[in-house]
Formats: structure tokens, sequence, C-alpha cells
């Protein structure tokens, strides 16, 4: 009897050893399902030549514009703080007024409008984010050719 009991006893140590090892592995492969996932979300901003990675925000405004790469552009200058160009499509949006816009955001105004910001101030306006480039250089108020990229 005390075998038997022993015997039922390590046969269910051993299958609930097993179905944590498949759990686990069940885990491992949906964070690898989620990291190429976010590894295809990515977007760089080409600069007078100069290549720019970009932070992307996690947000459905993201998703949308990313369909649209690569996109070359012309941004002009507004405010000697930021370059814009008003894209021929539109793109969903869920603005918020950020109150501080730090160099280097990268945002849309309303539905159509993709902003680059090279200086920080504070605002009022509200915009959806999109990424930000963190070693963004000082620009110049002259336009600004940018090829946007995945």
């Amino acid at each position: 009897m005390r075998r038997l009991f022993i015997v039922i006893a390590l046969i269910l140590l051993y299958t609930g050893c097993m179905n944590k090892e498949k759990k686990n592995e069940i885990k491992i492969k949906n964070e690898n399902i989620e990291d190429k996932a976010y590894e295809e979300k990515t977007m760089k901003f080409i600069i007078n030549n100069n290549e720019y990675n970009v932070q992307l925000e996690s947000n459905d405004t993201v998703d949308e514009l990313i369909n649209f790469l690569p996109l070359s552009l012309e941004m002009k200058d507004l405010n000697g703080n930021e370059k814009y160009v008003y894209l021929n499509i539109t793109i969903k949006s869920n603005p918020i007024n950020p109150g501080r816009i730090n160099k280097g955001d990268i945002m849309l105004f309303g539905n159509n409008c993709l902003v680059l910001f090279y200086k920080s101030f504070d605002t009022t306006y509200s915009y959806t984010k999109i990424g930000h480039i963190s070693n963004l250089p000082d620009l110049d108020k002259s336009d600004l050719f940018v090829k946007i990229d995945k």
C-alpha cells in the first residue's frame, strides 16, 4: 500500500512538473511573438544624409503611420522651433496637451500634420505623440528634406 502511494505521488509530481514546463514554454513563445511585433515597429528619420532612430510611442497613430512608410517630405519651418508638413493622408489621432514639448519630439497635429520639434518649450496646443529622436542635432530655420523609413 505504501509503495502504491509513493508511485502515485511520483506520477503526480512528474506530471505537475511537465505541465509547469509546458506553461513556461508557452509563455516564452508568447513573449517572443510580442518581441517580434515590437521590433517591427521601427521608424527612422534621414535628415541631411544622417539617420536618426525614433523611439516610438505605442498607439494607433504610430501603427497607422508605419503603414505609409517610406515617405519623402519637405518640412517647412514654423516659429523657429519646429518643422512641419501636411500629409496627403489622414491618420487616426488622439490629441492631448503635453504641456511641454521637448527637442526631438515627433507629433501629429490634427489628423494630417506631422511635426518635428527641434527646440523645447511650453505649449497650450494638443498633439498626438508619435515618438522622439534622442540625438537630434540643432536645426536652423530653413526648410528641411526628410526621408522617413522603417
